[in-house]
């Protein structure tokens, strides 16, 4: 059985994993910061993660094969505020993950992003260089090279375009971004009651992705952590599409009115004050050979994302020993 220590679980990509983990008959354990309340739903121990005896003692408590780092400073504002905060909260904290993890021959998973580009290449493959364009792909490069020059047994799983649903929080607001996380949630939530919506069209957000749903990404780490996976992976779809491209396939999948699609520009007030890249669609060469398995199309991730609101279950469509499920 596999003991894994889960950094991020109280996060949208986080409790996804800690449930298809849990699901697949892993023992987890979530480090988190903070008391998550009665209602979270996984074991879970409270671990300063700033202090490093305690992201040890959390490992070594846990008697850890692997630990997947997942937590991250999710304000973009507030690492532009204080740039050395937010370099200790990604890069200072993964140091000390690894480390911990060393110390008890565990093996680290680390989840990045496709923002570790520029946005100027298309589908690009797991050895393309990084190159970021504002502080959180920047911090996200940087700790990516701690995991795979320090780490002992590790790999690095770039991520890109999420979708799902956030298990912890289900009141959590679902809206459009300049990112792709939640856009299918909030134009399926629009369109079900009939109304409008206007899908942003701009140069300067990020307009091309590789859609992935958070349940698939914890089907993969595991699949990951079983075959002791090094490197850098890339874990995202098959398709490379627009936001309008990505819209039209979910008004497909889910049955809904393409008719009240529409697009138009970024309102002003939702835009960052930071440059995104606009084409951060990678592709899977090395990935699909390590974990022995594909990535799956847009529209068949549309299907399982469809098939968890329905359920409200996670519902990846790769199964712990890699097989469709």
């Amino acid at each position: 059985m596999e003991r894994i220590l889960l950094t991020g679980g109280t996060g949208f990509v986080g409790g996804n994993v800690a449930a298809v983990l849990t699901a697949a008959g892993a023992d987890v354990l979530c480090a988190v910061r903070r008391d998550p309340g009665p209602t979270f739903p996984w074991r879970w121990r409270l671990t300063d993660l700033g202090d490093p005896s305690e992201v040890t003692a959390a490992v070594h408590e846990h008697d850890a094969t692997s630990v997947l780092h997942l937590a991250i400073d999710n304000d973009l504002l507030g690492l532009y505020r204080d740039r050395r905060a937010g370099f200790d909260a990604y890069v200072g904290m993964t140091r000390r993950v690894v480390d911990a993890a060393n110390a008890h021959g565990a093996l680290v998973g680390y989840l990045s992003t496709d923002w570790v580009f520029d946005g100027t290449g298309h589908q690009v493959d797991e050895d393309e260089p990084a190159n970021p364009l504002n502080l959180y792909g920047m911090f996200k490069a940087f700790s990516e090279r701690v995991v795979l020059d320090r780490a002992d047994a590790g790999f690095v799983a770039r991520v890109g375009g999420v979708q799902g649903r956030h298990l912890t929080q289900p009141a959590a607001p679902r809206q459009q971004d300049c990112g792709f996380g939640y856009f299918v949630l909030a134009l399926v939530d629009a369109l079900s009651r009939g109304e409008r919506f206007t899908v942003w069209e701009d140069p300067d957000i990020n307009g091309v992705a590789s859609p992935v749903t958070a349940s698939e990404i914890g089907a993969r780490l595991l699949r990951a952590i079983e075959v002791r996976a090094d490197g850098v992976l890339h874990v995202v779809g098959a398709d490379a599409v627009t936001r309008r491209e990505l819209a039209e396939a979910t008004c497909e999948v889910f049955d809904l009115d393409p008719a009240l699609l529409g697009t138009g520009p970024v309102p002003d007030d939702e835009r960052l004050p930071a440059p995104m890249p606009f084409d951060t669609s990678l592709s899977t060469p090395r990935t699909t050979e390590v974990l022995g398995i594909a990535p799956y199309g847009v529209r068949e991730q549309l299907g399982a994302l469809r098939r968890e609101l329905e359920t409200g279950e996670p519902c990846p469509l790769t199964t712990p020993a890699g097989a469709a499920t």
